[in-house]
Order: C-alpha cells, then sequence, then structure tokens
C-alpha cells in the first residue's frame, strides 16, 4: 500500500576511495528529509537510504545507528552557523562593538534562514538516547563550541576596549546566547507580536555590558 517504491532508485557504484562521498551523500539526504519535514522522525535508516538510492544496510559502512547520523548533520549545521559567523566577521572592520553586533545580527539571519536545522540544533527537536545510541556526551559537549568561542572573543575584546563592563566574559557570553536563542526562538513561534525594531540591540546591549550607543 502507499505510493513509495519498495526498493531504492539504484545508485551507481563508487569508485574505489570514493566512500566518503557516499558519507557526504547521506548527511545531505538526511538534511533534506529534516528541512522538508521539520522532524527528527523523518531521517530513518530507510529514508535516508531511499534518498540516496541504496540499500539502508550500505549506510552503516559510514554510520553505526540513526543518531549517529542526525549527530553529523547538527555538527554540519554548526558548522555552518560557524562559517556564516567568521564571514560576518571578514565584513564587520576592526571596531570592537561594531563586530560582536555583526556576530549577533549573524546568529540571529542563521536562525530566520534555515529554521528547521536551527530548531534541530537548538529547540529540542533532537534528543539522542546517550544509553541506546553511538552518541556520547562528549559528542554532545563539543557542539556548537567554536560558536561560542567567537561570541567569548568579540565580548572579551569588548572588555579590552573599555566599551564593556563585564567582569566575566564567559557568564556573559552565555548570558547573551540565551538572550539570542530566546529572541530567535520565539519569533519563530511568535504569530504576531509588536517586536520593537531594534530589540535585537537592546538585548546585545544589555547581556553584554555595552557602554555607549548601539551600533
Amino acid at each position: 500500500m502507499g505510493n513509495e517504491p519498495s526498493e531504492p532508485p539504484v545508485r551507481a557504484r563508487n569508485r574505489r576511495g570514493e566512500g566518503a562521498r557516499l558519507r557526504e551523500d547521506i548527511v545531505a539526504a538526511a538534511v533534506e528529509l529534516l528541512d522538508e519535514a521539520g522532524t527528527e522522525s523523518a531521517v530513518t535508516l530507510r529514508s535516508v537510504a531511499r534518498r540516496v538510492g541504496i540499500a539502508a544496510p550500505s549506510i552503516y559502512r559510514h554510520f553505526p545507528d540513526q543518531p549517529a547520523i542526525m549527530l553529523a548533520v547538527v555538527r554540519q549545521a554548526f558548522d555552518e552557523l560557524e562559517a556564516q559567523l567568521r564571514s560576518a566577521l571578514g565584513s564587520a572592520g576592526e571596531d570592537p562593538r561594531g563586530r560582536l553586533f555583526a556576530l549577533c545580527r549573524a546568529y540571529l539571519g542563521f536562525s530566520r534562514e534555515y529554521p528547521e536545522r536551527y530548531r534541530t540544533m537548538f529547540g529540542g527537536v533532537w534528543v539522542p538516547a546517550l544509553q541506546d545510541s553511538s552518541v556520547t556526551v562528549d559528542d554532545m559537549s563539543a557542539l556548537g563550541q567554536g560558536v561560542l568561542q567567537l561570541l567569548i572573543e568579540a565580548l572579551g575584546a569588548c572588555v579590552a576596549a573599555g566599551v564593556s563592563g563585564s567582569d566575566d566574559p564567559y557568564a556573559d557570553t552565555v548570558a547573551l546566547w540565551l538572550g539570542l536563542h530566546g529572541l530567535a526562538h520565539q519569533r519563530a513561534v511568535t504569530v504576531a507580536f509588536p517586536w520593537p525594531e531594534d530589540i535585537a540591540d537592546r538585548l546585545v546591549v544589555a547581556l553584554a555590558h555595552l557602554e555607549g550607543r548601539r551600533t
């Protein structure tokens, strides 16, 4: 019953040394399924295999289970977010305050551009059962560290330049991230709310303890 094919479409066999390409194709297929459905439940070994055009057992050569695929998807999403933040820094000039604002605006921009991926990264869409999968506590705790480090360094530069009154850049960076995440989440789930036009800038000024005008 149903319209799904019983067998996946035939995929050309990779030449020797091209196994990494299949791994990339598996992750890309999982990202597509996630973006389309907006839920982790759409990413199964069978659905991914069908999208790639391989038999499901072929996935085990690259991923031991479905949570391992999701971990690769989330890692890739964090890599994409970090790349966008670095790109924003590259265009931000040398002013420490301006660089911090550029990072925060790029973060919020990513959450709007890729809402399903963002929800998977931060919104509880994917919460693996660590005791029942190949994913470890260390795997989870490492996620997003590059992004957090960029924010820590940016706020630290503001402190060094005398434009932030933070006395604990790490703790204030965590608070800043929580504020950005809260705003991103509420913008995504609120049907109608009269957000102040400069609400993001106000949030950054308050949580980063910035002095002087907003940028």
